[in-house]
């Protein structure tokens, strides 16, 4: 049963200079989560993809998904329609929860 609990996610995180290094939780075809941590001043670039949700755990930051900006802050949950944009700048240390499923 360890692969389906997790007592304490955030500690999951990794940090890296070179941008994020998700670590997945859980990666299938049908459906991923993963944990992500980025560094103050990092960034996710903006792009398209499936769709997803993000909830933050750590951090503050901005998030925008097509033309709208989000505040990032524990507890914030931002839902993504497949093919919208969306893209992440990180304040302070992030770290999010993030899954997606089927293409």
């Amino acid at each position: 049963m360890s692969d389906i609990y997790f007592s304490d996610t955030k500690s999951k995180a990794v940090f890296s200079a070179e941008g994020p290094k998700p670590q997945f939780l859980f990666d299938t075809p049908q459906f991923k989560a993963l944990v992500v941590g980025l560094e103050a001043g990092g960034q996710i670039p903006y792009h398209p993809g499936e769709a997803a949700m993000y909830h933050f755990l750590e951090g503050e930051g901005l998030m925008t998904v097509d033309d709208e900006s989000f505040a990032i802050k524990p507890g914030v949950t931002v839902v993504v329609p497949s093919g919208a944009k969306r893209g992440m700048n990180a304040k302070t240390r992030v770290v999010f929860l993030g899954s997606k499923g089927e293409k």
